[in-house]
Parts: structure tokens; C-alpha cells; sequence
């Protein structure tokens, strides 16, 4: 077990390391200076002076292997820089805006297990039937609707037409507890129905491939209890390869919910993403992309470490 862990830690250490000298790297591909971005105002070509004294300003003109060397120290101390817009740590900035996108990632995640997983394990459990059914064309349904079109219809239903909640924004729990959960709801809501729809296919799939295993069968020729059977002998073995769906589509909420941010005015990290690349803030765009890729890549190593406990033979 330790050594399967220390492992699974080092494979994620090289990882990460690598995502973060491609990420650097790339950037160089990007066309378009930054310096010329930044003092262009109405689209009028910038001084020539004046761009290469702010790229002499921004450290731009400096070897690319000496500027990559500097950017791998401040990993190591956590600087990822400082904004080429404003100044500003990049740190800071994401600092604000990240708790929020993982509230919406956890709240989201929260909902479609507490729907997919019991809805899987009773289709599985009655396959053919119309439980079974219902469930499976509803998950049809809800995988084929883009989650821009869901949030979009929410804000008008429930909005515009019922007003029963806000359209969109922020609020901060300190400030109106009841407020903030309603505004955080709505997206996370928005992103359940396909997530639901995808943990029900998972938890489907798994639990009737379980259910023809030979130690379900023995379990219940031994007389134990339909409930213990399900609980132990079925759900755990079936949760291991839901749980690494679940990890998988987790990570890709992190960068990928910058529809939903923009239909219900959230003002999380894909949003802030999306401005950087824009503005081509390199510090902006090297810092959310690697704080979203480390994520991504811590994600996957707790999902590991948890198939290891749900199922021991991976220990091997």
C-alpha cells in the first residue's frame, strides 16, 4: 500500500512538472506581444520606444531559458508572478476567485452523485423493467443538452418568467448566507443534469457488471441479507471505476465551466481565464492554467488513492 502510494506521488510530481514547462513554453507560440497589447488604446500602433521599454520593464527581453529558470523558482515559493494589466500578484487574484469555482464544482459534484448513483444501482438492479427504462432515456435526454442551453432556459424559467430567484452574480456567505446559496445553486444545478446523467451511466454499467459476478451469488446463497449484499458485495465494487469518471469530469469543470460562469454572471477562475487570454496577461494565463492543471492532477492522484481502498487488488 505505501509503496503503490508513493508511487502514485511521483508519478504526479513528474507530472506536474511537465505540464508546467509545456505551459510555458507554449505561450511562446501564441502570436501577438504583450507589450504591443498593453499600450495599444483603439487599436492605434503603440511608439516603438515605448513597447521595447515596457518589454524591457516586463522582463520579456530576457533569454527564454533564463525567464523559465525563474519561473520554475517561484513555483517552488509559490509565486506565479505578478499581472503585465495591473501589477498584482497573480496569486492574489486567483486566491479570490478560485474558492468560488470550487464551491460550484463541489456543490455540482454533490448533486449528481446523491441523483446518479441511487438511480444507477435501482436501473441495474431491475434491468428491462420500467424503472430501468425511464431512468436510461432521461440520462439520454439531459447528456444531449449542452449546459449553456440548460442555464440559459433556468434564468428564464425561473428568473424572468417565475422570479423566484435572482438571474445571476456573486454574493459572499459572510454577507447573506441564504443569497449565496441560491446564486451558487443555480449553476451548480445547470452542470448536474448532464454530470448526473453521466454518473448514472457509470453506476448503471458497473453494477450490472457486478451483479454477474460469482461472489454476489455466493453472498446471497449464503443467506446474507439483500441489504448487505448491495452494500457491501455490489455498490463498493462498483464505485471505483464511478469514482474516476467523477474525478475526471471534476477536472474538467475547473476550466470548462466558463459557459455557466458566463450565462449566471458567476465570477469564477474559467471566466478569469478566458480575460487573460484575451489580454495577453502571460503571468495571468501561466498561473490559472497551472493552478487548474495542478488541480487536475491532485484530482486524479485522490481518486487513485481511493480506488486503492475500494479495491485492493490495484495495490498489486
Amino acid at each position: 500500500m505505501l509503496s503503490y502510494t508513493i508511487r502514485r506521488c511521483v508519478v504526479a510530481l513528474l507530472l506536474a512538472v511537465s505540464v508546467a514547462s509545456l505551459v510555458f513554453f507554449a505561450l511562446y507560440l501564441v502570436p501577438g506581444d504583450p507589450a504591443t497589447m498593453l499600450l495599444s488604446v483603439g487599436g492605434v500602433e503603440p511608439p516603438a520606444a515605448a513597447v521595447q521599454a515596457l518589454t524591457e520593464e516586463l522582463g520579456l527581453d530576457r533569454p527564454v531559458l533564463v525567464q523559465y529558470l525563474d519561473f520554475l523558482g517561484g513555483l517552488v515559493t509559490g509565486n506565479l508572478g505578478q499581472s503585465f494589466a495591473n501589477g498584482d500578484t497573480v496569486w492574489s487574484m486567483i486566491a479570490v476567485r478560485l474558492p468560488r469555482t470550487l464551491e460550484l464544482i463541489a456543490l455540482a459534484t454533490a448533486i449528481s452523485l446523491a441523483v446518479g448513483v441511487p438511480a444507477g444501482l435501482a436501473a441495474a438492479l431491475r434491468q428491462g423493467r420500467t424503472v430501468d427504462r425511464l431512468f436510461s432515456f432521461t440520462a439520454s435526454v439531459q447528456m444531449s443538452l449542452p449546459v449553456f442551453v440548460v442555464g440559459t432556459a433556468m434564468v428564464y424559467i425561473f428568473a424572468q418568467r417565475l422570479g423566484w430567484v435572482p438571474a445571476g452574480g456573486y454574493v459572499p456567505l459572510a454577507q447573506d448566507p441564504a443569497r449565496h446559496l441560491v446564486l451558487v445553486l443555480m449553476p451548480a444545478l445547470a452542470i448536474s443534469v448532464g454530470f448526473s446523467a453521466i454518473v448514472f451511466r457509470m453506476s448503471r454499467a458497473t453494477v450490472a457488471s457486478v451483479l454477474t459476478k460469482d461472489w454476489v451469488r455466493t453472498a446471497r446463497a449464503k443467506g446474507l441479507a439483500e441489504g448487505r449484499v448491495r452494500r457491501w458485495h455490489i455498490l463498493r465494487n462498483a464505485l471505483g471505476p464511478v469514482a474516476t469518471v467523477v474525478g475526471l469530469e471534476m477536472g474538467g469543470l475547473l476550466g470548462g465551466s466558463v459557459l455557466v460562469e458566463y450565462v449566471f454572471n458567476y465570477p469564477g477562475l474559467s471566466g478569469f481565464l478566458v480575460t487573460a487570454i484575451e489580454n495577453r496577461d502571460y503571468p495571468q494565463i501561466r498561473g490559472t492554467v497551472l493552478v487548474i492543471a495542478f488541480l487536475f492532477i491532485l484530482l486524479n492522484l485522490l481518486v487513485d488513492l481511493l480506488y486503492m481502498l475500494l479495491d485492493p487488488r490495484v495495490r498489486d
